[in-house]
């Protein structure tokens, strides 16, 4: 990320300073251009004015002067009614500035206000977030955008602040529709892990040292990110570049899989994901049933 000197002065409005908008706005403070805040709560607001930004008592208030406005609320109504509500940002906002959303929401809402900030001359972008308070404190989170290049390029200056990767995924409705995908994987591995803590512990195994194994080596092999190689989920043919190093995952995969569902067989523990994983497994890599398996 760059410093605040090399940083074009942008003048941000943040909408939703909860715990995830707060520790985003936080890193927006000191950023050349300033910053306006809007939220229901006076404690969220007054930790940031606190700090230096400006606090605006409804959304229209806060986009009045804005180049840039995030909004990290809770759900589609709120975006709704923060983007296009009678005191929305809409009914202020100048042409060219940017609307961001920050929230996780379908990509037809998305994709609709778009279509009416654009009535009115004002980019709205799709930029939802990967990485949780963490990283938003840190100020490392991942963002999935999807907008115009011309509304992306307006709007980075904002979003680096406090996103180490911004990633450009196409027009607006993308960036949701990956954060989606995203969030499918991190709450079935949610589930599979309860699944794996029930084996466990009926295996006699301490659940609090296995969670310090599990932290440790998804750390440092990436997780389920570490076999997302390819650029398509098609059926492989053996002259992918990916054949040889995914077939050696399917094998270490189904083995360690049958090992789990034996074990389980024999403590009497129902693995469901278990055996929708063992039968999926393949497929799931890319590979047509019953190539590259042992």
């Amino acid at each position: 990320m760059s410093s605040p000197a090399e940083t074009p002065a942008t003048r941000t409005a943040f909408i939703g300073v909860g715990q995830m908008g707060g520790a985003m706005a936080d890193h927006l403070v000191d950023r050349p251009g300033g910053l306006v805040v809007c939220d229901r709560s006076d404690a969220a607001a007054s930790a940031l004015v606190d700090k230096g930004a400006l606090r605006a008592a409804t959304p229209a208030e806060a986009a009045s002067d804005a180049d840039v406005v995030s909004i990290m609320v809770l759900d589609d109504a709120q975006v709704r009614d923060v983007v296009a509500g009678p005191d929305g940002v809409l009914s202020t906002a100048r042409p060219g500035t940017v609307v961001a959303v920050h929230s996780t929401i379908s990509d037809t809402t998305a994709v609709e206000l778009a279509g009416v900030a654009l009535e009115q001359g004002v980019h709205l972008i799709d930029a939802p977030v990967s990485g949780g308070f963490m990283g938003a404190h840190a100020g490392n989170l991942a963002t999935m955008v999807g907008g115009t290049d011309e509304a992306v390029a307006l709007a980075r200056p904002s979003l680096a602040a406090w996103a180490e990767l911004i990633v450009h995924l196409g027009p607006v409705g993308a960036g949701t529709r990956a954060k989606i995908a995203r969030n499918l994987l991190h709450f079935i591995s949610f589930t599979a892990a309860g699944e794996a803590q029930r084996l466990a512990e009926v295996a006699g195994v301490d659940l609090r040292k296995l969670a310090k194994v599990v932290r440790h080596t998804d750390a440092i092999t990436g997780g389920a990110g570490s076999i997302m190689l390819r650029d398509t989920t098609a059926p492989m043919t053996p002259d992918d570049d990916w054949w040889v190093t995914l077939t050696h995952v399917r094998r270490l995969g189904e083995k360690d899989l049958d090992l789990a569902l034996e074990l389980a067989a024999e403590l009497g523990v129902e693995l469901p994901l278990g055996r929708v994983a063992r039968e999926r497994f393949g497929p799931g890599l890319g590979f047509a049933d019953g190539e590259g398996a042992a």
